[in-house]
């Protein structure tokens, strides 16, 4: 019978033993495996968390201890372990439970965590309410070595390591390598470290020293800078220790003993502990330990062969990368900015064919960093653009109005799954590009329906305007309805029926949604017309002219509501007088995970939901 069906509670695995706990850790794999390889998700990553997370459901006692994970999604064998193994096939799915930590689906989810870097902050707040109420329980927060490249986490390990509090880090090392020059002799040194009676020598010793009268004090600091010495010769790993942190290990993250030991002495030191785990990305399936990159984040797989589960279609993001590398090819100047998002937004072609020039620039989980740094190579004569998804790019605000807008300097951002991003849910969700890059004077923004006008757009955004230009396309494929169509003069086009008093205004590829209510008005004796708007801020002056001329408009639009193109357009329809009735859709919520189609039937962004909201007006 297998262990996963036997357990009772959050805490069954407490009464297992060693040899269980590995089986277990097993089951959990294969579960993993067979779930993501039917809903998608991120397989790599949690393949490689399997044993910390036995180690930390064995040793803290949950919800009274409060776990943080850093990012979220290697969160699975957590959930597992909580209560929702039973609705596990659910993963990601509309209605079913989130990919990520989420603080509303269960009680052992403490914080939600979608964005990399945030969970040494979080930690640490959590621990400072604990101190201030005085209530019990530890805080561990779980951090990959991705996203220890992010800002924030600096931020969190220099508040932590100041504070004195007992937060323990797990530091999940699966790529970078934090701890590259650690030898054969350092690594003894931690297997020794790692065992319980070695602290309980270490406590012993000092203890008894301490108890010497008048001398124990001298002698003890004197041994402490001698093992200081003698650590920094040969145990490089200090980093942290130099921050204010009790240093373990590394320690290997699938051995569950070794973990639990190097655990149980973190709860009992009166620090903050970091515990360095070295793991195995993709650990336990032959494909993703092979190609840890390719099976970070997967829509499905077949489980014998590791083949993928991709569309042969072409997407807005591979159409980026092949127009960005056509026209590198032309202009030496050209470079291309990533933050650790190489493959997802389509800039492995050009890292491969300009990366040897030094043209491609990785910068890590640091789309600061990456804002600043482009608006710098173009100070500097380059014309850099970044790669970077609408949800990520919302870290970099202050940069894209300090650093590229108020310098005036020309950086194109190419913005990858801007609107509906569907099973990932809240926390990746593109709709806040819009009303954020509103604000920001002097800025073009284009918003690409098709392939034709996403390249167009792209040598427009390089040649033919000065300071930030941003170009937003969504996940996936072109709609079909507006394949090959591109907006006349780059700016926008009007579809125009006869005796149409009515229009549609829309823009990205919801305007396929928009273009098919229109169709379905006007053979239902509506005659209506369709603005599509390629160039959404500024909007173009003779498309604005030509909105005047409707009794009846509506604009439709895959952003939030509030700061969207469709309030800035009325208030400038008000402000030259129009008479005409004038009516917004957009997204009033944050949208759970669910696919696209369906979030938008469920706002009123499809085609039926578009006539519909018309027809209105005549009820």
């Amino acid at each position: 019978m297998a262990i996963l069906d036997t357990l009772t509670g959050h805490d069954g695995l407490k009464n297992l033993n060693f040899k269980e706990l590995n089986r277990l850790s097993e089951e959990i794999r294969a579960l993993i495996i067979s779930t993501v390889s039917k809903t998608g998700g991120h397989l790599a990553s949690n393949l490689g968390a399997v044993e910390i997370t036995i180690a930390l459901h064995r040793i803290f006692d949950l919800p009274d201890d409060q776990i943080v994970w850093d990012v979220g999604h290697q969160c699975y064998t957590h959930k597992i372990l909580t209560g929702r193994l039973d609705r596990f096939s659910t993963l990601r799915q509309e209605g079913g439970i989130s990919g990520f930590p989420k603080s509303e689906e269960s009680e052992f989810d403490s914080f939600i965590s979608g964005h990399a870097s945030t969970a040494l902050a979080v930690a640490y707040g959590i621990c400072k309410a604990k101190t201030r109420q005085g209530r019990p329980g530890h805080v561990v927060a779980v951090v990959g070595d991705g996203a220890m490249t992010g800002g924030m986490a600096f931020e969190g390990i220099n508040n932590i390591g100041r504070s004195g509090e007992n937060i323990i880090v797990i530091l999940n090392d699966n790529d970078m390598s934090i701890s590259k020059s650690v030898g054969a002799f350092s690594r003894y040194l931690s297997v020794i470290r790692s065992k319980p009676g070695y602290f309980r020598i270490k406590d012993w010793t000092e203890s008894t020293i301490r108890s010497i009268p008048f001398v124990g004090k001298q002698v003890r600091h004197f041994l402490a800078e001698s093992k200081s010495a003698l650590k920094h010769a040969l145990y490089p790993d200090t980093f942290f220790e130099e921050f204010g942190f009790v240093y373990l290990g590394p320690v290997d993250g699938h051995d569950i003993e070794a973990l639990c030991d190097l655990m149980t002495r973190a709860k009992a030191i009166e620090k903050p502990v970091i515990i360095h785990a070295q793991t195995v990305k993709g650990k336990g399936y032959y494909f993703a330990e092979k190609d840890p990159g390719s099976f970070h984040g997967v829509s499905g797989f077949e489980i014998k062969t590791g083949a993928l589960h991709t569309s042969s279609s072409k997407t807005f993001a591979s159409v980026f990368g092949e127009e960005l590398v056509a026209l590198a090819a032309e202009d030496k100047r050209i470079c291309a900015i990533t933050a650790a998002m190489e493959n997802g937004t389509g800039l492995d072609a050009f890292s491969k064919e300009f990366g040897r020039e030094g043209r491609f620039f990785d910068v890590g989980i640091a789309e600061q960093f990456a804002v600043t740094f482009g608006a710098a190579l173009s100070a500097g004569g380059e014309l850099p653009v970044f790669a970077v998804y609408s949800t990520f790019l919302q870290r970099a605000y202050d940069q894209l109005i300090q650093d590229a807008t108020i310098e005036k300097r020309h950086l194109v951002l190419a913005i990858d799954r801007a609107g509906i991003v569907g099973d990932d849910g809240e926390t990746h969700q593109g709709i806040f590009d819009i009303p954020f890059l509103a604000t920001i004077p002097g800025i073009i923004v284009y918003s690409p329906a098709s392939y034709i006008e996403l390249a167009a757009t792209l040598r427009s955004g390089f040649y033919s305007h000065d300071g930030l230009v941003a170009i937003r396309y969504p996940r996936g494929s072109e709609p079909e309805a507006l394949s090959g169509h591109c907006a006349d003069g780059l700016s926008y086009d009007i579809s125009q029926v006869k005796d149409a008093d009515i229009l549609l205004v829309s823009y990205g590829r919801i305007a396929a949604e928009a273009l098919g209510a229109a169709q379905r008005l006007t053979a239902a004796g509506t005659p209506t017309d369709l603005l599509r708007l390629n160039r959404v801020i500024p909007i173009d002056e003779k498309a604005i002219d030509s909105i005047l001329g409707y009794k009846r408009v509506f604009f439709i639009e895959e952003s939030y509501i509030n700061g969207s193109i469709g309030q800035s357009l009325a208030a400038t329809l008000l402000e030259r007088g129009y008479t005409g009735r004038y009516r917004h859709r957009a997204i009033t919520i944050i949208p759970p995970q669910g696919s696209p189609t369906s979030v938008f039937a469920k706002t009123g962004l499809d085609s039926e939901g578009i006539y519909t909201f018309v027809n209105e007006e005549d009820s």
